[in-house]
C-alpha cells in the first residue's frame, strides 16, 4: 500500500507541475493547442517531462519505496566489505562513488539508480547477502556499477521520453480525426478514445522499451565480467535461478539484477537467465 500511495502521489505531482509548465510555455510562445505543432509540443513536454522528473526523483523514490538504509558509517564487517568493494569497482569503471544501501527483502536482488553516473545509488537486498557467496555478491555489485558507468538510467529515460511523446501525440491526433468526422462527439467521448488509444500504443511502445532494457542487461553483465570476472558473474546468474520473482517496481526493477516473469519475452525487462549465462560463456571463448 505504501508503494502504491507513493506512486500515485508522485504521478499526481508530475501532472500538476507539467500542466503549469505547459500553460506557461504555450502562453509565452503563442502556440495553439489544437494545431499539429501545438499537439507535438504538448506531447513532448509531458512525454519527456514525466520521464526526467522521475529520473531526478529516482534516488529519493527508491529509498522511500524499499526502505533502503544508506551506509554512512559501516557498522559491521559486511557493510565494510560492501563499501570497499563498490569503491574499488567504481574506480575501475571511472565513475564517482555511489551511495551504498541495504534494504530488507527475502529475494536475491540489487538495483542501481540516480540521475547521473557520479551521484548514483547501489542497493542490495538482505536476501541477496544471506543467500549468495561473497564472489557472487561482488559480481552483482559490478553489474549494478556497470549500469551506472554505461549511463543506462539517462539513456532509458530518453528512450522512454521519445515513446511517451509518440504515444500521447498519436492518441490525441487519431482521436481528434475521429471527433472531426463526428461533430456530435462530446468531450467525454473524445477523452475516452484518447485513453483507449494511449493504452494500446503504450503496450506497443513498451515492447520497444523492454527490448532496449534487455540489451542493457547483456552490456551490464559483460561489464561485470570485466570488473569482477566472468566466472563470478556466471555463478551469480546461476544462483538467481533459485530466486523468487522480483518485488521491485518501475525503474528499480529495470535496473535490478533480476526482473519479473512474463508470458512473452517481448515484455521482459531482463533476458532469461539461460540466455544471459550463454552470452557470458560465449564471450569467454574469444
Amino acid at each position: 500500500m505504501k508503494r502504491v500511495l507513493l506512486f500515485l502521489a508522485t504521478n499526481l505531482a508530475v501532472i500538476v507541475v507539467l500542466s503549469i509548465v505547459l500553460n506557461i510555455v504555450f502562453s509565452f510562445l503563442g502556440i495553439d493547442h489544437s494545431s499539429i505543432g501545438g499537439l507535438l509540443v504538448f506531447a513532448a513536454i509531458f512525454g519527456f517531462g514525466g520521464s526526467f522528473i522521475s529520473l531526478l526523483m529516482s534516488k529519493w523514490m527508491a529509498k522511500r519505496s524499499t526502505g533502503a538504509v544508506v551506509i554512512t558509517q559501516p557498522r559491521n564487517a559486511t557493510e565494510h566489505w560492501l563499501m570497499n568493494t563498490v569503491a574499488k569497482q567504481a574506480k575501475a569503471a571511472g565513475i564517482g562513488m555511489p551511495e551504498v544501501a541495504v534494504y530488507d527483502s527475502p529475494e536475491m536482488n540489487a538495483f542501481a539508480t540516480g540521475a547521473n553516473r557520479n551521484n548514483a545509488l547501489v542497493a542490495v537486498s538482505t536476501g541477496l547477502l544471506r543467500n549468495m557467496s561473497e564472489d557472487e555478491v561482488e559480481a552483482v555489485l559490478a553489474h549494478e556499477v556497470s549500469h551506472i558507468a554505461n549511463g543506462d538510467m539517462v539513456t532509458l529515460t530518453l528512450i522512454q521520453g521519445v515513446v511517451n511523446t509518440f504515444v500521447i501525440f498519436l492518441a490525441r491526433l487519431i482521436a481528434g480525426v475521429i471527433r472531426n468526422n463526428n461533430q456530435q462527439m462530446g468531450q467525454l467521448a473524445y477523452f475516452a478514445i484518447v485513453i483507449v488509444l494511449e493504452m494500446v500504443f503504450g503496450i506497443l511502445a513498451s515492447i520497444i522499451v523492454m527490448w532496449f532494457s534487455r540489451q542493457r542487461e547483456y552490456r551490464a553483465d559483460a561489464g561485470a565480467a570485466r570488473i569482477a570476472g566472468a566466472g563470478k558473474m556466471i555463478k551469480a546468474l546461476e544462483r538467481l535461478k533459485y530466486n523468487h520473482e522480483s518485488r521491485l517496481e518501475g525503474s528499480m526493477m529495470a535496473f535490478g539484477i533480476s526482473g519479473k516473469k512474463a508470458k512473452s519475452e517481448l515484455f521482459l525487462s531482463h533476458p532469461p537467465l539461460e540466455k544471459r549465462i550463454a552470452a557470458l560463456q560465449n564471450s569467454r571463448q574469444f
